[in-house]
């Protein structure tokens, strides 16, 4: 399949063992994660592509979460992470500093926020809801028959990069979490409420090709400052910007192939991203055949990737 699941069985290894990410691989497939938003799958499908067309590899597309893929670099399972979104806490367990086992593969190119946001014209109706006092006065309109006398906050799966809870207790906000499931279900929510006109509260990020086609209007909260989120339960600022990174297999950057000097040199745009991300999820294109679009006509973007010498150049 081109598109593999798979579950993680974790491995415990002593102090003297061999590294687990050396498990022997074939050095014509290259393994990456695929996590589940359309954003980081419009990313993968254009360098399984390239990486196929061009240079001639076995690219396998693991569908797995967050957490999972850096368990899967740690034990030899997948090669490559294409969009981390922070995860201080993993890198410090399995990076330089931990068990050694995955490596920091520098900026992808894309910039990730993540926030509070709600539609242009609640804003309009409702002058100072975008901040966290003007919020907490009018919270009573977003209360749903699921959430009672509590506004609803609609978040979107629940192993994404969150810290609302803790904003809602540090901001007093009369408001309760309910999670739509998945990026694509929230989607259709979201989207099924703009079209009536409907207060809508919810959790959403950039990239995201979304935002392009809906008036969204993000809450403005106390900017984040280090330290200001340690404590999950109470946290009275922002999200961070997030400057989004590669995270590599440590043996596989150590084999410096081809395949890896191509990832290592990839890094593209938010807009270049969403241009992909909005062909499959809102034009309803197969997500190959999106990124063979993209590929198609944006040759003089990826040819640089290629380093001297591979397959294809």
């Amino acid at each position: 399949m081109r598109v593999l699941a798979v579950g993680l069985a974790l491995v415990t290894v002593s102090s003297c063992a061999v590294r687990t990410d050396q498990i022997a691989r074939d050095p014509g497939v290259v393994r990456m994660a695929l996590n589940g938003w359309v954003g980081y799958e419009a990313s993968a499908e254009v360098l399984a592509y390239i990486l196929r067309t061009e240079m001639g590899y076995d690219v396998q597309l693991i569908r797995t979460d967050e957490q999972p893929s850096w368990q899967a670099l740690d034990q030899g399972v997948l090669d490559v992470i294409v969009e981390n979104w922070g995860h201080d806490d993993l890198m410090e367990l399995y990076g330089p500093d931990g068990n050694g086992t995955v490596v920091d593969g520098g900026p992808n190119g894309n910039v990730g926020g993540i926030g509070w946001y709600i539609p242009g014209y609640v804003a309009d109706a409702y002058p100072g809801i975008t901040t966290a006092d003007g919020l907490r006065e009018h919270t009573d309109i977003f209360r749903t028959a699921e959430t009672g006398e509590k506004g609803e906050f609609l978040g979107g799966a629940p192993g994404f990069v969150t810290q609302d809870e803790g904003m809602i207790n540090a901001f007093d906000l009369d408001l309760e979490i309910v999670f739509a499931g998945s990026e694509a279900s929230q989607i259709t929510e979201v989207r099924r409420r703009y079209a009536n006109e409907e207060p809508v509260l919810f959790y959403f990020y950039d990239p995201q090709w979304l935002q392009e086609e809906l008036e969204l209007v993000r809450v403005d909260f106390p900017p984040w400052k280090p330290g200001c989120d340690e404590d999950l339960e109470w946290i009275p600022c922002d999200y961070p910007q997030y400057h989004m990174n590669k995270i590599f297999r440590t043996g596989f950057v150590e084999a410096d192939e081809p395949s890896y000097q191509f990832l290592d040199n990839w890094t593209w745009t938010n807009g270049q991203q969403n241009d992909v991300a909005r062909m499959i999820a809102d034009e309803g294109l197969d997500s190959e055949e999106a990124a063979a679009i993209w590929v198609e006509e944006n040759r003089d973007v990826w040819e640089p990737w290629i380093p001297e010498g591979a397959a294809g150049r």
